[in-house]
């Protein structure tokens, strides 16, 4: 069961002029289960992303990286959810293709203004013919209320839909921003097993709008990890389609629009740790005094993939020299553990290279039970910060990940 976290009120999704989502059944891996989404983009459309930096990178993941940098103008995005078209070599991109051009013969444009996503078992074939035979019924369900319907058609382990909406003034008028994601295992930064789409109707370049999805990708999915795996399949896409004539230009009017897609994101990127596999706890890293925003995170991220560290946080056992032991082999040469400070939330319980001669054990065993609470780590040798979020290790874990083909 997800940790705090509840399906989107469907009427809190605010549409994005331009923007129309159609899903459908297509049976890729299991009948009678939206698992197909098509995105239709308006024209003069513009689109950035950043995607998996795995080196087996999926089929569609390389069809999309050409296409961006191909800066041809994007019109569509495919989304499929049961089958991820990774480890399938040259036949994963021909699959990949013809599901980008049964795509273009569907509304009217060329193959290679398709973006193609897939998420799912890795190393099977991609039914693309099921695929396409599909397409009819995504097409005749385009809408652009249908945020929380595709929301739920791109789900794969997830138990919880994920989307979210801002709507912001800029100084030509105001925008909206939606976005949903689908992610909550193989979850690790650069990126996670995990799809992410957010739409504006704010008209952006594509260098402004490449920076904004790299910027806010690095503030929300790069901050979590549920497992420490990283996925083959892993995308953030940012599609701003300019219909509602406000143009984000300016320094002033970019920075407003970025804190509210920054927020979007973080929202998604949270959400897919509290729908984390099995998890029963969200639990917030802070490492503060490092000497470089790049130190703080590597700490951070050394307690949030510790299989150690994970499993007492399902425990509540407060066996706090697991996370003073990832502390120490972060890869910090000169770090002095003797400055350092460890709390659970507010209790300090480490600090002087050892435990604290105040902490008591039910202090921390009180701070873990609770279904969220923060580990904050001072290392007291610089002005830099981090946050990462991240979820525990539980039964369910293994159990998820050991049926998960059957």
């Amino acid at each position: 069961m997800a940790v705090d976290l509840s399906p989107p009120d469907p009427a809190s999704l605010r549409p994005v002029a331009g923007v129309d989502l159609g899903v459908a059944m297509a049976g890729v891996r299991k009948a009678n289960r939206r698992d197909l989404v098509l995105m239709r983009l308006a024209a003069g459309s513009t689109v950035a992303g950043v995607f998996t930096r795995n080196r087996f990178c999926a089929a569609p993941v390389i069809l999309a990286r050409r296409t961006l940098e191909a800066g041809k103008g994007v019109r569509a995005l495919v989304i499929n959810t049961g089958n991820a078209n990774a480890g399938t070599g040259e036949d994963g991109l021909a699959r990949a293709s013809l599901v980008c051009e049964g795509v273009g013969r569907e509304i009217g444009c060329a193959a290679d203004q398709v973006l193609p996503f897939s998420t799912g078992v890795i190393m099977e074939p991609l039914p693309a013919e099921r695929i396409v035979a599909g397409l009819p019924a995504a097409v005749g369900n385009l809408r652009p209320d249908n945020w929380a319907a595709a929301a739920e058609a791109i789900m794969t382990t997830d138990t919880v839909p994920k989307a979210a909406s801002r709507t912001v003034r800029l100084s030509g008028g105001q925008v909206t921003v939606t976005g949903i994601a689908k992610g909550a295992g193989m979850i690790r930064p650069d990126m996670a097993t995990m799809l992410g789409f957010v739409a504006t109707d704010a008209r952006v370049s594509r260098d402004a709008l490449q920076a904004l999805v790299r910027e806010t990708a690095d503030q929300s999915f790069n901050c979590i990890s549920v497992d420490g795996d990283t996925s083959t399949n892993d995308a953030y896409v940012l599609v701003a389609s300019g219909v509602s004539g406000v143009v984000a230009r300016s320094e002033a009017d970019l920075d407003v629009l970025r804190r509210a897609i920054g927020e979007v994101a973080v929202v998604l990127a949270q959400a897919i740790v509290r729908d984390g596999e099995g998890a029963t706890k969200f639990i917030t890293i802070r490492v503060e005094g490092g000497r470089s925003v790049e130190e703080c995170r590597r700490v951070a991220y050394a307690i949030a993939h510790s299989p150690l560290v994970k499993t007492a946080f399902f425990a509540s056992d407060p066996n706090l020299g697991r996370i003073l032991a990832a502390i120490g082999y972060a890869g910090i040469g000169d770090l002095d553990t003797s400055r350092l400070q460890l709390y659970l939330d507010s209790v300090l319980v480490a600090a002087d290279g050892g435990r604290h001669p105040d902490y008591r054990e039910e202090q921390g065993a009180a701070a873990m039970r609770k279904p969220e609470f923060t580990v904050r780590a001072v290392l007291n040798r610089g002005p830099a910060a981090a946050t990462v979020w991240t979820c525990d290790l539980s039964f369910d874990y293994v159990k998820i990940n050991a049926e998960y083909r059957t």
